[in-house]
């Protein structure tokens, strides 16, 4: 069985040997202005190594998600998924610390872009208005860093497995709740506010962490599976929170 991360590490000893044969020419050279470029090209762009290493870890993800989506979370093993790369055990243990690690691995770079979104937000906005917005942009952007992993059709399948599959959802349900309290700290700071004495930040994750799981369920038993429909539904249902919480709604005479 190859060992792809061994292979690795012998391409990194040759580029790490170029890269120390380049910095030496560069300090012979006469020109600075040539020894800063090339300086800033080598810290710039990754070894071979570091390349290798992430091929084979997209590698183990893609095999692995690719297998949970089409024959099951629960009935897919670690010794299916590094046979389906031609690695072994040992180095997918590198790259994940189970199979649970890497169905949600995705998830956890969706998560970590919506929390910089968050942040970048203007101060003028209201904090609901902020993690709308937030998270709309999330969607419209989180593509191009998903597709630089796996396709993002299949991203969308892992999406509706860990819906669909109670260990999983179990293990994503908490983890929400560790980044709702940090989106909390978030929205209290931005607006000045201590989040301990003051329940507003959390109330207002709250209501919107709520929302998210609702559209999450319903999208995820859904036929359409795109991130326009997931999208169109959070936006729509985002929408009516100020009616829903603010207006009366029966229409009935008392």
């Amino acid at each position: 069985m190859t060992e792809t991360v061994d292979t690795a590490d012998a391409a990194g000893a040759a580029d790490t040997a170029g890269t120390e044969a380049s910095a030496a020419g560069t300090k012979a050279s006469a020109e600075p202005t040539e020894s800063v470029a090339s300086a800033e090209s080598v810290v710039a762009r990754p070894g071979l190594r570091e390349r290798k290493k992430q091929r084979t870890r997209d590698a183990l993800l893609r095999a692995a998600l690719e297998l949970f989506t089409t024959q099951g979370y629960e009935r897919t093993t670690v010794d299916e998924i590094t046979e389906a790369v031609d690695v072994s055990q040992r180095t997918f243990f590198r790259y994940f610390a189970g199979k649970e690690d890497a169905a949600l691995f995705l998830q956890r770079l969706t998560e970590a872009h919506f929390i910089d979104a968050v942040r970048e937000r203007p101060p003028h906005e209201a904090p609901l208005e902020a993690l709308r917005r937030a998270v709309l942009e999330s969607w419209d952007t989180i593509g191009e860093a998903i597709e630089e992993v796996v396709p993002i059709e299949l991203h969308m399948r892992t999406y509706q497995l860990i819906e669909s599959t109670p260990a999983l959802l179990a293990v994503h349900l908490r983890r929400s709740e560790e980044i709702e309290e940090e989106i909390a700290r978030l929205i209290a700071e931005r607006e000045g506010l201590d989040v301990d004495t003051d329940p507003r930040p959390r109330i207002a994750v709250a209501v919107f962490g709520g929302v998210m799981r609702v559209t999450g369920r319903l999208w995820g038993a859904g036929e359409d599976t795109s991130v326009e429909a997931i999208r169109e539904l959070t936006a729509a249902y985002l929408d009516q929170v100020g009616p829903a919480l603010a207006e009366k709604w029966g229409t009935a005479p008392r």
